[in-house]
């Protein structure tokens, strides 16, 4: 046995270890776009074939989707502001794997698989947090921020020798939008490209002066589709969320899709036209003008003219109050500019605020999955960001996220079990769900190939 391990065969170790796999990603100032594209996309031509109840309930499509989709995307990670400072980490999880995010002492970012390439022990837990190394707590096996082995005890009991690689395995990662973006395919193309158009759509936003102020994890009874479904279509409004139809304009929404992604707009602070003209003021919209500035008391114009006042409003005094709408049009002062970036990330994008939710599949079962809610508020210029919200991790039932999610939450797993239903063959569409049709398609592009369509469909 080794006198000294810390010392044995470390020049070995190191000389392995220094060539990396992937350039490590460095932090730079967001780059200026131009103004957020509002024409309409071209609707494609989908088809109305029926969506098959099996891509939602079948573990063999789940174990499609893992093989096909899930270690093919770019998918989100975290935040860069949880990772400021060399040795900073988020660990999250997807399906089956444990992903490192990690802060190098260069200011880049680098992702490693978290697992000890010797017995297979996780690392670290899921989580964030800060290190001077990972050392697995079962064999003390321990690795450098950038991945390479650090530490081998007893490395001379391995007839083998170390490890043929540098260290852990590692993939790539790249950052946009102030969060930190992994792949689990080697081979993907630049986030950029993966992206594209989002940050040319979301850029005006500044999502690099907001502050997270929510951070959630619910784990649902329904499958990962069947929330990613529940956000793409205002359709469901009128019957789970009927509050709201005296909030927006559900009805005739702008609907886009693009390459992978897509999007609806939605107005805010008017009514559905699918009720009654109210006689006063409804109370939601009085929350949009007093955040706007505005008070409902002493406003005499005709309910039809408050969203367009409120955004002249807001446009007038936006500077004055330390928030840049420069690069944003007048709608989106008021409105609800809906995006998907595919697979699993739905964002409600807001002037002021952002609502962002990754949709995350279970490890084995295609009926659960987990549900992450990220909420952030626009800081002012010269206020100082809230302090960051702890993470909180909960199933469906044991705590309210909110009313309107309250009731998505509480509606979803009576869509799952009549998904597992005989009597239900599939998903039958309309034009207001367009976005979910488009979604599909995506979704057969990465399965099938692209162009083609699944086993059996018309």
């Amino acid at each position: 046995m080794a006198t000294d391990p810390e010392d044995l065969d470390r020049e070995a170790l190191l000389e392995r270890s220094r060539a990396p796999a992937f350039k490590p990603v460095k932090r730079v100032a967001p780059e200026q776009s131009p103004e957020t594209p509002a024409e309409k996309a071209p609707d494609p031509d989908l088809g109305h074939d029926l969506i098959r109840k099996e891509r939602y309930t079948s573990p063999e499509f789940m174990r499609l989707e893992w093989d096909r989709i899930w270690t093919k995307v770019w998918l989100l990670g975290g935040l860069e502001s949880d990772i400021p400072e060399p040795g900073d980490y988020i660990c999250t999880e997807i399906g089956k794997e444990s992903v490192l995010i990690v802060r190098q002492k260069d200011g880049g970012v680098r992702a490693f698989y978290n697992v000890c390439l010797h017995r297979g022990n996780r690392l670290r837990p899921a989580g964030i947090s800060s290190a001077d190394s990972f050392k697995c707590q079962y064999h003390h096996w321990e690795y450098d921020l950038d991945g390479s082995f650090l530490r081998i005890p007893d490395l001379d009991t391995f007839p083998q020798g170390a490890p043929p690689c540098r260290g852990l395995s590692e993939i790539p990662c790249d950052t946009w939008g102030s969060f930190v973006w992994f792949s689990l395919n080697p081979g993907v193309e630049p986030l950029r490209e993966f992206l594209d158009p989002m940050p040319q759509h979301l850029d005006p936003y500044n999502f690099h002066r907001m502050a997270l102020t929510r951070d959630v994890t619910v784990e649902w009874d329904c499958n990962w589709k069947t929330s990613v479904d529940a956000f793409n279509e205002s359709y469901h409004v009128q019957g789970i969320h009927p509050q709201l139809l005296y909030y927006l304009h559900d009805l005739d929404i702008q609907i886009d899709c693009y390459e992978r992604h897509n999007r609806y707009l939605i107005p805010f602070g008017t009514v559905s036209p699918r009720v009654r003209k109210p006689p006063t003021i409804p109370d939601p919209i009085k929350v949009i003008m007093k955040g706007a500035g505005i008070d409902p008391a002493d406003y005499d114009e005709p309910l039809a003219q408050i969203r367009r006042d409120v955004q002249k409003h807001k446009r007038r005094h936006g500077a004055g109050q330390g928030k840049d709408y420069s690069r944003l049009n007048d709608d989106q002062l008021t409105d609800d500019y809906h995006y998907l970036i595919f697979p699993n990330v739905t964002l409600n994008v807001h002037a002021d605020d952002l609502m962002l939710f990754r949709q995350r599949p279970h490890p084995t079962d295609p009926n659960r999955m987990l549900y992450d809610v990220w909420t952030f508020e626009l800081v002012p210029d010269g206020e100082e960001p809230p302090r960051r919200p702890r993470h909180q991790t909960f199933r469906h039932g044991d705590k309210s996220i909110g009313l309107v999610l309250d009731q998505d939450a509480q509606n979803l797993p009576g869509v799952q079990a009549g998904m597992n239903s005989d009597a239900f063959k599939g998903l039958w569409i309309g034009s207001q769900e367009l976005r979910i049709r488009h979604f599909h398609k995506v979704i057969d592009d990465y399965v099938y190939g692209p162009g083609k369509k699944p086993p059996g469909a018309t």
